[in-house]
């Protein structure tokens, strides 16, 4: 996948019915189906059963199984609810006998109120002074680490730029936070709000346990550490647009009995606050 537009034609799963829908897989460099894209296809699931105009506001969300990339996803909607100002579903998604995810997803009618939200963290580096992956393997290329090497030549119809890179050659503790700048690839002018918000659920599932490894990054690594993301939350808050860069705040309040616990904020350029997200992830060091 190179563009937005190879990765709506994976997000944007075959009607079987009213309430289920099938689905394929692509590799972002590990060999099990990324939580991005399970996360991803479910919204679109049950956003494809909502006709009142409702929109998307949370998504509560566990992961079960490893899914097989080669295998298709069926997604199952149930109809849990639609009251006068909300909607819920829950969708399933499984593979063959197996159920390898659930979700709980609740929409809103649109409504005024009052507003206020946090500010976006000061002293970041705008994108166009980072580096971004592609900058990385480009540069450095034969230096790197095999796993990382590997990891960044798959092609992403993503850009990232973090605001700082943990040397692997000269490892040391961090602070528990990570900031990253993400763009799409391609056209992105006429993307409606929920196709936008199906695309940056996928995103979040990117980057964020690497705040929960940084303050242990002097002995721990993706080679010597197993992670998976267990469960996943989301609030989406306001409409955004894809065409400018948005920044992906996040830090770790605990990491504990191998699970490492993170959480992040999505801004806009402007600062506005679009989204926000929780995970708790596996991080178990492998015994050697």
């Amino acid at each position: 996948m190179t563009t937005v537009d190879d990765l709506l034609h994976l997000l944007v799963l075959d009607k079987i019915d009213d309430t289920t829908f099938n689905g394929v897989s692509k590799t972002v460099g590990s060999p099990i189906v990324f939580g991005g894209q399970v996360l991803a296809q479910a919204i679109n699931a049950a956003s494809r059963t909502i006709s009142n105009n409702r929109i998307l506001h949370s998504i509560h969300a566990y992961f079960l199984e490893p899914g097989n990339l080669d295998l298709p996803i069926t997604y199952n909607v149930s109809m849990v609810r639609d009251g006068g100002s909300f909607s819920v579903r829950r969708v399933t998604a499984h593979q063959n006998d197996t159920t390898i995810f659930i979700l709980s997803a609740s929409f809103h009618k649109l409504e005024a109120g009052y507003e206020h939200q946090i500010a976006m963290p000061t002293n970041v580096k705008p994108p166009e002074d980072l580096m971004s992956w592609t900058d990385l393997r480009e540069e450095f290329g034969e230096a790197l680490p095999k796993g990382l090497k590997s990891f960044l030549e798959i092609k992403r119809p993503i850009e990232f730029k973090p605001t700082a890179f943990a040397n692997p050659l000269q490892p040391k503790n961090l602070p528990p936070k990570h900031n990253v700048w993400f763009k799409l690839k391609g056209d992105v002018k006429e993307l409606n709000l929920s196709i936008k918000q199906q695309i940056l659920t996928y995103i979040s599932d990117y980057n964020i346990l690497v705040s929960t490894l940084n303050p242990h990054a002097s002995k721990a690594h993706w080679g010597n550490t197993l992670t998976a993301s267990l469960d996943h939350s989301m609030w989406y808050f306001r409409d955004f647009d894809f065409s400018d860069w948005l920044l992906y705040a996040m830090d770790s309040p605990n990491t504990s009995n191998a699970r490492g616990f993170a959480r992040g904020n999505i801004f806009t350029r402007e600062g506005n606050l679009v989204a926000t997200v929780a995970q708790e992830g596996l991080i178990r060091p492998i015994k050697q």
